[in-house]
Protein backbone atom coordinates (compact mmCIF):
# COMPACT_ATOMS: atom_id res chain seq x y z
CA UNK A 1 0.00 0.00 0.00
CA UNK A 2 1.42 3.48 -1.04
CA UNK A 3 1.81 5.91 1.84
CA UNK A 4 1.84 9.11 0.81
CA UNK A 5 3.82 11.25 3.86
CA UNK A 6 4.32 15.27 3.65
CA UNK A 7 7.38 16.44 3.03
CA UNK A 8 9.38 16.63 5.76
CA UNK A 9 7.36 15.04 8.09
CA UNK A 10 8.78 12.14 10.31
CA UNK A 11 6.67 9.22 11.12
CA UNK A 12 6.14 8.14 15.04
CA UNK A 13 8.51 5.13 15.87
CA UNK A 14 5.78 2.64 16.88
CA UNK A 15 6.49 0.04 19.65
CA UNK A 16 6.66 -3.87 18.72
CA UNK A 17 5.12 -5.45 21.92
CA UNK A 18 6.77 -8.83 22.66
CA UNK A 19 4.90 -12.06 21.76
CA UNK A 20 4.98 -15.06 24.62
CA UNK A 21 4.03 -18.34 23.45
CA UNK A 22 1.44 -20.30 25.09
CA UNK A 23 4.17 -22.72 26.30
CA UNK A 24 5.84 -20.00 28.15
CA UNK A 25 3.20 -19.75 30.94
CA UNK A 26 2.56 -23.26 31.52
CA UNK A 27 3.52 -24.57 34.90
CA UNK A 28 6.42 -27.33 34.96
CA UNK A 29 6.95 -30.56 37.80
CA UNK A 30 9.85 -27.65 38.82
CA UNK A 31 8.57 -25.30 41.24
CA UNK A 32 7.96 -21.47 40.11
CA UNK A 33 5.77 -18.38 41.27
CA UNK A 34 7.14 -18.69 44.20
CA UNK A 35 5.58 -15.92 46.49
CA UNK A 36 6.98 -15.36 50.36
CA UNK A 37 4.25 -13.19 52.69
CA UNK A 38 3.84 -12.98 56.50
CA UNK A 39 1.43 -13.84 59.15
CA UNK A 40 -0.37 -11.30 61.56
CA UNK A 41 2.58 -11.39 63.53
CA UNK A 42 5.33 -11.19 61.54
CA UNK A 43 7.86 -11.77 64.43
CA UNK A 44 6.71 -15.59 64.36
CA UNK A 45 4.78 -16.50 60.85
CA UNK A 46 5.37 -16.72 57.43
CA UNK A 47 3.90 -18.59 54.50
CA UNK A 48 4.91 -19.47 51.42
CA UNK A 49 3.30 -20.58 48.30
CA UNK A 50 4.31 -22.18 44.72
CA UNK A 51 2.69 -23.75 41.83
CA UNK A 52 3.97 -27.06 39.72
CA UNK A 53 1.35 -29.22 37.21
CA UNK A 54 -1.34 -31.09 38.11
CA UNK A 55 0.60 -34.42 38.24
CA UNK A 56 2.59 -33.00 41.70
CA UNK A 57 -0.36 -33.83 44.04
CA UNK A 58 2.08 -33.77 47.35
CA UNK A 59 4.87 -31.34 48.02
CA UNK A 60 7.00 -30.16 50.90
CA UNK A 61 8.80 -26.77 52.04
CA UNK A 62 12.08 -27.20 54.10
CA UNK A 63 13.06 -24.48 56.68
CA UNK A 64 16.10 -23.49 58.95
CA UNK A 65 17.52 -21.58 61.26
CA UNK A 66 20.27 -19.72 58.06
CA UNK A 67 23.83 -19.68 59.74
CA UNK A 68 27.08 -19.32 57.02
CA UNK A 69 27.79 -22.69 57.38
CA UNK A 70 26.50 -24.40 53.88
CA UNK A 71 24.98 -27.24 55.69
CA UNK A 72 22.53 -25.17 57.72
CA UNK A 73 20.40 -27.81 56.44
CA UNK A 74 21.04 -30.46 58.87
CA UNK A 75 18.67 -28.23 61.06
CA UNK A 76 15.75 -28.30 59.12
CA UNK A 77 12.56 -29.27 59.43
CA UNK A 78 10.35 -30.78 56.81
CA UNK A 79 6.12 -29.57 56.65
CA UNK A 80 3.73 -31.07 54.19
CA UNK A 81 1.93 -28.21 51.51
CA UNK A 82 -1.46 -27.99 51.29
CA UNK A 83 -2.07 -28.57 47.94
CA UNK A 84 -4.80 -27.28 45.84
CA UNK A 85 -5.71 -28.03 42.21
CA UNK A 86 -6.36 -25.15 39.87
CA UNK A 87 -8.76 -26.15 37.57
CA UNK A 88 -9.00 -22.90 34.78
CA UNK A 89 -9.46 -24.94 31.47
CA UNK A 90 -12.74 -23.31 31.08
CA UNK A 91 -12.09 -20.04 32.04
CA UNK A 92 -11.28 -17.54 28.86
CA UNK A 93 -7.39 -16.15 29.37
CA UNK A 94 -6.75 -18.92 32.00
CA UNK A 95 -6.66 -22.17 30.43
CA UNK A 96 -4.84 -24.09 32.58
CA UNK A 97 -4.33 -26.91 35.02
CA UNK A 98 -1.79 -26.65 37.84
CA UNK A 99 -1.46 -27.35 41.20
CA UNK A 100 -0.46 -24.33 44.19
CA UNK A 101 1.32 -25.59 46.98
CA UNK A 102 1.26 -23.66 50.49
CA UNK A 103 2.62 -23.73 54.15
CA UNK A 104 2.54 -21.98 57.03
CA UNK A 105 5.62 -21.14 58.72
CA UNK A 106 4.85 -20.93 62.80
CA UNK A 107 6.24 -20.72 65.76
CA UNK A 108 9.08 -19.45 64.33
CA UNK A 109 11.89 -16.93 66.22
CA UNK A 110 11.97 -13.44 65.89
CA UNK A 111 14.54 -11.31 64.55
CA UNK A 112 16.03 -14.26 62.87
CA UNK A 113 16.99 -15.74 59.52
CA UNK A 114 15.78 -18.61 58.01
CA UNK A 115 16.10 -20.03 54.67
CA UNK A 116 13.42 -22.39 53.04
CA UNK A 117 12.95 -24.40 49.78
CA UNK A 118 10.02 -26.19 48.49
CA UNK A 119 10.05 -29.59 46.13
CA UNK A 120 8.10 -32.48 45.71
CA UNK A 121 10.86 -34.49 47.74
CA UNK A 122 13.16 -35.03 44.42
CA UNK A 123 12.64 -31.94 42.71
CA UNK A 124 13.56 -28.68 44.78
CA UNK A 125 13.75 -24.85 44.64
CA UNK A 126 17.40 -23.45 45.84
CA UNK A 127 17.44 -22.39 49.14
CA UNK A 128 15.46 -18.67 49.81
CA UNK A 129 16.32 -16.66 53.00
CA UNK A 130 13.89 -14.18 54.49
CA UNK A 131 13.93 -12.80 58.22
CA UNK A 132 11.48 -12.51 60.70
CA UNK A 133 10.01 -9.22 62.29
CA UNK A 134 11.96 -8.01 65.84
CA UNK A 135 9.36 -8.71 68.56
CA UNK A 136 8.49 -5.17 70.30
CA UNK A 137 11.05 -3.36 69.03
CA UNK A 138 10.93 0.18 68.06
CA UNK A 139 14.37 -0.15 65.77
CA UNK A 140 14.22 1.41 62.44
CA UNK A 141 12.71 -0.84 59.46
CA UNK A 142 11.71 0.04 55.64
CA UNK A 143 9.36 -1.49 53.14
CA UNK A 144 8.29 -0.66 49.97
CA UNK A 145 4.90 0.46 48.63
CA UNK A 146 4.01 0.28 44.73
CA UNK A 147 0.67 1.35 43.38
CA UNK A 148 -0.75 -0.19 39.88
CA UNK A 149 1.64 -2.92 38.01
CA UNK A 150 -1.56 -3.53 35.53
CA UNK A 151 0.35 -3.10 31.94
CA UNK A 152 3.70 -3.69 30.01
CA UNK A 153 4.55 -5.52 33.17
CA UNK A 154 7.15 -8.02 32.33
CA UNK A 155 8.72 -4.97 29.87
CA UNK A 156 8.53 -2.03 32.19
CA UNK A 157 7.37 -3.08 35.60
CA UNK A 158 10.55 -5.59 36.36
CA UNK A 159 13.33 -2.26 35.89
CA UNK A 160 11.09 -0.13 38.77
CA UNK A 161 10.47 -3.40 40.60
CA UNK A 162 14.16 -4.39 40.32
CA UNK A 163 15.25 -0.69 40.91
CA UNK A 164 13.44 -1.10 43.91
CA UNK A 165 15.20 -3.46 45.43
CA UNK A 166 18.84 -2.09 44.98
CA UNK A 167 17.24 1.26 46.98
CA UNK A 168 16.33 -0.79 49.59
CA UNK A 169 17.62 -4.47 49.58
CA UNK A 170 16.82 -4.58 53.43
CA UNK A 171 13.04 -3.94 52.67
CA UNK A 172 10.78 -6.08 54.71
CA UNK A 173 7.62 -6.28 52.71
CA UNK A 174 6.30 -4.94 49.47
CA UNK A 175 2.81 -3.70 49.75
CA UNK A 176 1.06 -3.91 46.51
CA UNK A 177 -1.71 -1.40 46.31
CA UNK A 178 -4.21 -3.31 43.32
CA UNK A 179 -3.98 -3.91 40.25
CA UNK A 180 -1.34 -6.41 40.07
CA UNK A 181 -2.69 -7.25 36.47
CA UNK A 182 -4.88 -5.41 33.81
CA UNK A 183 -7.20 -8.88 33.01
CA UNK A 184 -8.20 -10.63 36.35
CA UNK A 185 -7.86 -14.04 35.54
CA UNK A 186 -5.00 -13.89 32.58
CA UNK A 187 -2.71 -16.38 33.29
CA UNK A 188 0.12 -14.52 30.63
CA UNK A 189 -0.07 -11.33 32.76
CA UNK A 190 0.07 -13.52 35.66
CA UNK A 191 3.25 -15.27 34.47
CA UNK A 192 4.73 -11.57 34.02
CA UNK A 193 4.30 -10.43 36.90
CA UNK A 194 6.03 -13.49 38.69
CA UNK A 195 8.77 -13.69 36.39
CA UNK A 196 9.10 -9.38 36.56
CA UNK A 197 10.08 -9.84 40.41
CA UNK A 198 11.26 -13.17 40.06
CA UNK A 199 13.43 -13.96 43.29
CA UNK A 200 12.37 -10.97 44.72
CA UNK A 201 8.86 -12.52 45.40
CA UNK A 202 10.29 -15.07 47.06
CA UNK A 203 12.58 -13.70 50.11
CA UNK A 204 10.80 -10.12 50.44
CA UNK A 205 7.12 -10.71 51.87
CA UNK A 206 4.25 -9.61 49.60
CA UNK A 207 0.97 -7.73 51.20
CA UNK A 208 -0.95 -7.67 48.13
CA UNK A 209 -4.64 -5.97 47.90
CA UNK A 210 -6.89 -6.09 44.90
CA UNK A 211 -7.94 -3.64 42.79
CA UNK A 212 -10.48 -3.14 40.45
CA UNK A 213 -8.79 -5.37 37.72
CA UNK A 214 -8.84 -8.29 40.29
CA UNK A 215 -12.48 -8.44 39.45
CA UNK A 216 -13.67 -9.69 36.19
CA UNK A 217 -16.56 -11.94 34.76
CA UNK A 218 -15.40 -15.55 34.75
CA UNK A 219 -16.97 -15.48 30.84
CA UNK A 220 -19.93 -13.89 28.80
CA UNK A 221 -22.86 -15.74 30.75
CA UNK A 222 -21.62 -14.41 34.00
CA UNK A 223 -23.36 -11.49 35.92
CA UNK A 224 -21.15 -10.39 38.13
CA UNK A 225 -17.19 -10.08 38.05
CA UNK A 226 -15.65 -12.38 40.58
CA UNK A 227 -11.86 -11.91 41.93
CA UNK A 228 -9.30 -13.27 39.71
CA UNK A 229 -9.41 -17.63 40.26
CA UNK A 230 -5.81 -16.93 40.83
CA UNK A 231 -5.82 -14.93 43.75
CA UNK A 232 -6.24 -17.47 46.56
CA UNK A 233 -4.27 -20.31 44.88
CA UNK A 234 -1.36 -18.31 44.52
CA UNK A 235 -1.18 -15.77 47.46
CA UNK A 236 -0.98 -16.90 51.38
CA UNK A 237 -2.10 -14.18 53.59
CA UNK A 238 -3.56 -13.78 57.11
CA UNK A 239 -7.24 -14.74 57.23
CA UNK A 240 -7.95 -11.85 59.84
CA UNK A 241 -10.48 -9.95 57.75
CA UNK A 242 -14.02 -9.76 57.68
CA UNK A 243 -15.82 -13.02 56.92
CA UNK A 244 -16.03 -13.66 53.11
CA UNK A 245 -13.37 -11.26 52.57
CA UNK A 246 -10.38 -13.48 53.89
CA UNK A 247 -6.91 -12.91 52.24
CA UNK A 248 -8.42 -9.61 50.77
CA UNK A 249 -8.95 -7.66 53.44
CA UNK A 250 -6.33 -8.13 56.47
CA UNK A 251 -3.93 -6.58 58.66
CA UNK A 252 -0.14 -7.39 60.17
CA UNK A 253 1.40 -5.79 62.96
CA UNK A 254 5.07 -5.34 62.28
CA UNK A 255 7.04 -3.74 65.73
CA UNK A 256 5.47 -0.67 66.49
CA UNK A 257 2.94 0.09 63.01
CA UNK A 258 -0.14 -1.47 62.80
CA UNK A 259 -0.76 -2.02 58.51
CA UNK A 260 -3.98 -2.95 57.24
CA UNK A 261 -5.32 -4.16 53.61
CA UNK A 262 -8.43 -2.95 52.54
CA UNK A 263 -10.38 -4.50 49.76
CA UNK A 264 -12.22 -1.47 48.23
CA UNK A 265 -14.40 -3.16 45.79
CA UNK A 266 -16.71 -4.82 47.73
CA UNK A 267 -18.88 -4.84 51.08
CA UNK A 268 -17.41 -0.99 52.21
CA UNK A 269 -19.94 -1.28 55.26
CA UNK A 270 -18.55 -4.69 56.61
CA UNK A 271 -15.08 -3.11 56.01
CA UNK A 272 -15.93 0.58 57.70
CA UNK A 273 -17.26 -1.58 61.07
CA UNK A 274 -14.30 -4.32 61.45
CA UNK A 275 -11.08 -1.20 60.78
CA UNK A 276 -13.33 0.77 63.49
CA UNK A 277 -12.69 -2.01 65.97
CA UNK A 278 -8.98 -2.85 64.88
CA UNK A 279 -8.04 1.00 65.01
CA UNK A 280 -9.87 1.22 68.47
CA UNK A 281 -8.36 -1.74 70.14
CA UNK A 282 -4.24 -1.49 68.65
CA UNK A 283 -2.14 0.18 70.95
CA UNK A 284 0.46 0.43 67.83
CA UNK A 285 1.94 3.74 67.45
CA UNK A 286 1.77 3.57 63.61
CA UNK A 287 -1.09 2.82 61.77
CA UNK A 288 -1.34 2.61 57.63
CA UNK A 289 -3.80 1.78 55.33
CA UNK A 290 -3.99 0.58 52.14
CA UNK A 291 -6.68 0.10 49.27
CA UNK A 292 -6.86 0.43 45.91
CA UNK A 293 -9.34 3.25 45.15
CA UNK A 294 -8.14 6.40 46.13
CA UNK A 295 -10.28 9.11 48.83
CA UNK A 296 -8.87 11.71 47.17
CA UNK A 297 -8.39 11.55 43.41
CA UNK A 298 -5.17 12.11 41.66
CA UNK A 299 -6.71 11.81 37.90
CA UNK A 300 -8.49 13.62 36.38
CA UNK A 301 -12.68 12.72 35.67
CA UNK A 302 -12.33 10.06 38.92
CA UNK A 303 -14.00 10.28 42.61
CA UNK A 304 -14.76 8.05 44.93
CA UNK A 305 -17.26 9.82 46.69
CA UNK A 306 -19.03 6.59 48.86
CA UNK A 307 -15.85 4.93 49.93
CA UNK A 308 -14.14 8.15 51.09
CA UNK A 309 -17.63 9.30 53.10
CA UNK A 310 -17.26 5.62 54.90
CA UNK A 311 -13.81 5.72 55.30
CA UNK A 312 -12.11 9.25 56.32
CA UNK A 313 -13.99 9.38 59.02
CA UNK A 314 -12.90 6.61 61.03
CA UNK A 315 -9.22 7.66 59.86
CA UNK A 316 -9.70 10.89 61.47
CA UNK A 317 -11.27 9.82 64.68
CA UNK A 318 -8.82 7.22 64.94
CA UNK A 319 -5.38 9.31 63.82
CA UNK A 320 -4.36 7.23 60.79
CA UNK A 321 -0.93 8.45 60.21
CA UNK A 322 -0.60 7.20 56.03
CA UNK A 323 -2.86 6.10 53.42
CA UNK A 324 -1.28 4.33 50.71
CA UNK A 325 -3.48 3.89 47.40
CA UNK A 326 -3.32 3.09 43.50
CA UNK A 327 -5.84 3.25 40.85
CA UNK A 328 -5.43 6.18 39.31
CA UNK A 329 -2.02 5.90 37.28
CA UNK A 330 -0.36 9.27 38.07
CA UNK A 331 0.97 10.60 41.74
CA UNK A 332 -0.60 12.76 44.22
CA UNK A 333 0.33 12.96 47.89
CA UNK A 334 -1.59 15.62 50.22
CA UNK A 335 -3.29 15.91 53.60
CA UNK A 336 -6.00 16.40 55.54
CA UNK A 337 -6.03 18.98 58.76
CA UNK A 338 -5.35 18.07 62.45
CA UNK A 339 -7.50 19.66 64.91
CA UNK A 340 -6.53 23.35 64.08
CA UNK A 341 -7.44 24.07 68.06
CA UNK A 342 -4.65 22.56 69.46
CA UNK A 343 -2.48 24.87 70.91
CA UNK A 344 1.26 23.35 70.76
CA UNK A 345 3.57 25.71 69.42
CA UNK A 346 3.66 23.88 65.83
CA UNK A 347 2.69 25.76 63.24
CA UNK A 348 -0.54 25.27 61.77
CA UNK A 349 1.57 23.81 58.31
CA UNK A 350 3.55 21.73 60.42
CA UNK A 351 1.18 19.69 61.86
CA UNK A 352 -0.96 17.37 59.88
CA UNK A 353 -3.64 14.42 59.88
CA UNK A 354 -3.79 12.09 57.66
CA UNK A 355 -1.19 11.97 54.88
CA UNK A 356 -3.12 10.17 51.50
CA UNK A 357 -0.77 9.26 48.61
CA UNK A 358 -1.28 7.60 45.40
CA UNK A 359 1.67 6.04 43.16
CA UNK A 360 1.98 4.14 39.70
CA UNK A 361 4.82 1.76 38.91
CA UNK A 362 3.61 0.41 36.10
CA UNK A 363 3.40 1.42 32.34
CA UNK A 364 0.20 2.78 31.66
CA UNK A 365 -0.59 6.82 32.36
CA UNK A 366 -3.63 9.15 32.56
CA UNK A 367 -3.81 12.93 33.45
CA UNK A 368 -4.03 14.91 36.63
CA UNK A 369 -6.90 16.10 37.76
CA UNK A 370 -7.03 19.39 36.64
CA UNK A 371 -8.15 21.33 40.01
CA UNK A 372 -5.49 19.07 42.36
CA UNK A 373 -7.62 18.76 45.17
CA UNK A 374 -10.25 21.05 45.65
CA UNK A 375 -13.67 20.40 46.68
CA UNK A 376 -12.04 17.42 48.79
CA UNK A 377 -11.08 19.10 52.24
CA UNK A 378 -7.62 17.92 51.61
CA UNK A 379 -4.45 19.47 50.08
CA UNK A 380 -2.49 17.86 47.39
CA UNK A 381 1.02 18.85 48.03
CA UNK A 382 3.38 16.78 45.11
CA UNK A 383 1.95 15.31 41.71
CA UNK A 384 3.45 13.75 38.90
CA UNK A 385 2.05 12.26 35.16
CA UNK A 386 4.10 9.99 32.72
CA UNK A 387 6.30 9.03 35.88
CA UNK A 388 6.74 5.14 37.26
CA UNK A 389 7.60 5.61 40.71
CA UNK A 390 7.88 3.36 43.96
CA UNK A 391 8.11 3.96 47.74
CA UNK A 392 10.48 3.11 50.61
CA UNK A 393 9.15 3.97 53.69
CA UNK A 394 11.05 3.73 57.14
CA UNK A 395 10.10 3.87 60.71
CA UNK A 396 12.39 4.41 63.37
CA UNK A 397 10.60 4.85 67.03
CA UNK A 398 8.67 7.96 66.91
CA UNK A 399 9.29 8.83 63.37
CA UNK A 400 8.29 8.06 59.49
CA UNK A 401 10.19 8.81 56.85
CA UNK A 402 8.45 8.49 53.19
CA UNK A 403 10.29 8.81 50.18
CA UNK A 404 9.42 8.00 46.33
CA UNK A 405 11.64 7.21 43.80
CA UNK A 406 11.61 7.18 39.73
CA UNK A 407 12.24 3.79 37.84
CA UNK A 408 16.04 5.00 37.53
CA UNK A 409 16.29 6.18 41.11
CA UNK A 410 15.81 9.78 41.05
CA UNK A 411 14.17 10.93 44.47
CA UNK A 412 10.28 12.41 43.30
CA UNK A 413 9.21 13.35 46.72
CA UNK A 414 10.16 12.85 50.21
CA UNK A 415 8.55 13.86 53.64
CA UNK A 416 8.72 12.90 57.30
CA UNK A 417 6.51 12.67 60.48
CA UNK A 418 7.18 12.94 63.95
CA UNK A 419 4.79 10.84 66.56
CA UNK A 420 4.24 13.15 69.40
CA UNK A 421 1.93 11.39 72.11
CA UNK A 422 -1.55 13.07 72.32
CA UNK A 423 -0.93 15.88 69.59
CA UNK A 424 -1.16 15.75 65.86
CA UNK A 425 2.34 15.06 63.94
CA UNK A 426 4.66 17.31 63.06
CA UNK A 427 5.08 17.29 59.25
CA UNK A 428 8.27 18.21 57.36
CA UNK A 429 8.13 18.74 53.60
CA UNK A 430 11.57 17.30 51.82
CA UNK A 431 10.10 17.46 48.23
CA UNK A 432 12.84 20.28 48.19
CA UNK A 433 15.65 17.50 47.76
CA UNK A 434 13.97 15.87 45.11
CA UNK A 435 14.03 16.44 41.23
CA UNK A 436 11.22 19.09 39.34
CA UNK A 437 8.07 17.86 39.15
CA UNK A 438 7.25 16.08 36.33
CA UNK A 439 4.11 16.32 33.90
CA UNK A 440 3.12 14.92 30.31
CA UNK A 441 4.42 18.46 28.81
CA UNK A 442 8.13 17.89 30.30
CA UNK A 443 8.97 14.60 29.63
CA UNK A 444 9.11 12.00 26.93
CA UNK A 445 5.48 12.32 25.14
CA UNK A 446 3.20 9.38 26.40
CA UNK A 447 0.29 9.40 23.34
CA UNK A 448 1.76 10.04 19.80
CA UNK A 449 2.54 12.87 18.69
CA UNK A 450 0.00 14.03 15.36
CA UNK A 451 1.30 16.13 12.51
CA UNK A 452 1.25 19.64 13.03
CA UNK A 453 -1.99 21.62 13.13
CA UNK A 454 -3.93 18.27 13.16
CA UNK A 455 -5.17 18.56 16.63
CA UNK A 456 -6.17 22.18 16.49
CA UNK A 457 -8.35 21.04 13.50
CA UNK A 458 -9.75 17.96 15.08
CA UNK A 459 -11.07 20.31 17.74
CA UNK A 460 -12.79 22.99 15.82
CA UNK A 461 -14.20 20.46 13.77
CA UNK A 462 -16.00 19.09 17.02
CA UNK A 463 -15.99 21.90 19.42
CA UNK A 464 -16.56 20.98 22.89
CA UNK A 465 -14.32 17.85 22.70
CA UNK A 466 -11.23 17.11 24.01
CA UNK A 467 -8.13 15.03 22.65
CA UNK A 468 -8.17 12.02 25.14
CA UNK A 469 -5.85 9.36 22.94
CA UNK A 470 -3.52 9.03 19.93
CA UNK A 471 -2.33 5.94 18.97
CA UNK A 472 0.10 5.81 15.74
CA UNK A 473 -0.38 2.47 14.46
CA UNK A 474 2.03 0.69 11.24
CA UNK A 475 1.27 -2.65 10.57
CA UNK A 476 -0.38 -5.00 7.19
CA UNK A 477 -3.96 -3.80 7.84
CA UNK A 478 -3.36 0.08 8.45
CA UNK A 479 -1.28 3.40 8.35
CA UNK A 480 -2.34 6.34 10.19
CA UNK A 481 -3.67 7.52 13.70
CA UNK A 482 -6.09 6.14 15.90
CA UNK A 483 -7.98 8.97 18.09
CA UNK A 484 -10.35 9.40 20.53
CA UNK A 485 -12.07 12.53 21.33
CA UNK A 486 -14.20 13.13 24.62
CA UNK A 487 -17.00 15.23 25.61
CA UNK A 488 -18.54 14.24 28.56
CA UNK A 489 -20.23 11.24 28.12
CA UNK A 490 -19.73 10.96 24.38
CA UNK A 491 -16.91 9.36 22.69
CA UNK A 492 -15.70 9.29 19.18
CA UNK A 493 -12.48 6.83 17.66
CA UNK A 494 -11.79 8.39 14.94
CA UNK A 495 -9.06 7.05 11.58
CA UNK A 496 -6.98 9.18 10.22
CA UNK A 497 -3.81 8.78 8.00
CA UNK A 498 -0.30 9.67 8.18
CA UNK A 499 -0.75 13.71 7.08
CA UNK A 500 -3.84 13.43 9.77
CA UNK A 501 -6.72 14.18 7.11
CA UNK A 502 -9.90 11.99 8.53
CA UNK A 503 -10.63 8.56 6.99
CA UNK A 504 -14.53 8.00 6.51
Amino acid sequence: MAINIALGQQLPRTYKAPEFDLEWRKPTDHPDRIVLSYGEDPATSASVTWRTTSEIDTAYAEIAIATAAPKFWRNAKTIKAITTRFDALGIDGAEVLSNHHSVWFTDLKSDTTYAYRVGDGKRWSEWIQFKTAPKESKDKFSFLYVGDTQNFILELWSRLIRESYKKAPDAKFIVHAGDLVNNAHNEQQWQEWFDAGGWIHASIGAFPIPGNHEYQNLGPEASERSLSVQWKHQFTLPENGPEGLEETAYYMDYQNMRIIGLNSNVDHGKQAKWVEKLLSETDKDWIIVTFHHPLFSASDGRDNKEWREVMKPIFDTYGVDLVLQGHDHSYARGRVSPDENVLDGVNLRDKTGTVYVVSVSGGKMYGLRKNAWEGYDAERDRAAENTQLFQVISIEDNRLSFESYTAVGELYDAFELIKRTGLPNEFIDRSDKAIAERRFYNTIPYEDPLPEGVEQSLLSKYPGFELKGVRFVNDKEFTGYKVRLDKGEERKELSLDVNGKILD
